[in-house]
């Protein structure tokens, strides 16, 4: 299983989580094991309100999940439509995200309870 975790900087498994999807300066994907990971750069900083195309800098990339602290409705329903569940990450690292995914301990964003604003990782 491959998992998608925007992030600020690559620091590996040490890394935290960013608190949008769309808006992320990094993506890293990760193999559910944790020994493999690629890091990706998101081109797509620059944007317009919902209107961002991070699954640009994620093609071909087969991503099952992704992790974050916040993103869109309409984010959320791309991601669902290739088969990628979504989940609300923690303030912690990827490694703790790892974890309590693998715990079934992270709640899975739907398109209902998704953002509907930039840096709404905290609500």
């Amino acid at each position: 299983m491959k998992i998608c975790i925007p992030v600020v900087e690559n620091k590996g498994m040490e890394s935290t989580p960013y608190n949008h999807f769309g808006s992320a300066p990094k993506f890293l994907v990760v193999s559910s094991d944790g020994e493999e990971v690629e890091v990706i750069d998101n081109g797509d900083l620059n944007h317009e309100h919902g209107k961002c195309q991070p699954m640009k800098a994620l093609a071909n990339k087969a991503v099952d999940v992704v992790i974050v602290r916040g993103i869109g409705a309409g984010a959320i329903s791309k991601l669902n439509s290739m088969g990628t569940k979504v989940f609300r990450g923690i303030e912690g690292n990827v490694k703790e995200n790892l974890e309590l995914l693998k715990e079934n301990k992270l709640v899975e964003f739907t398109a209902n309870n998704g953002c509907d604003h930039h840096d709404c990782g905290n609500h």
